[in-house]
């Protein structure tokens, strides 16, 4: 189970070429000193946004605050996992993430 969402975690950040995955036993994504994707170990995906956006996207989703290790991870969504189906869609909000992480001043 584990190694199937790990497949399919590094399918969904290879579609994106400005960033790649980080982390051997956590995976994650990362840029300007910013994670920005993780795969927690349930293999639930959480992306991050800015407040706003998180607000929208838990709205439009249906989803929630994403939790890693028993944490609430502050700016991240949790990705609904029928929505992981459509790879290319959820590249596009991964891309939309690295372009917000982007935009924050730099650590």
């Amino acid at each position: 189970m584990w190694d199937e969402k790990l497949k399919r975690y590094d399918a969904l950040v290879s579609r994106c070429t400005r960033f790649e995955r980080q982390g051997k036993t956590v995976p994650f994504t990362s840029a300007n000193g910013y994670m920005f994707s993780i795969l927690n170990k349930e293999g639930e995906l959480g992306i991050r946004f800015s407040k706003a956006v998180q607000k929208k996207y838990m709205e439009e989703w249906e989803s929630t605050v994403f939790r890693s290790h028993n944490a609430v991870m502050r700016g991240y969504v949790l990705i609904p996992e029928a929505m992981l189906d459509d790879l290319d869609t959820v590249a596009d909000y991964l891309n939309e993430s690295y372009d917000y992480v982007m935009s924050l001043e730099p650590k």
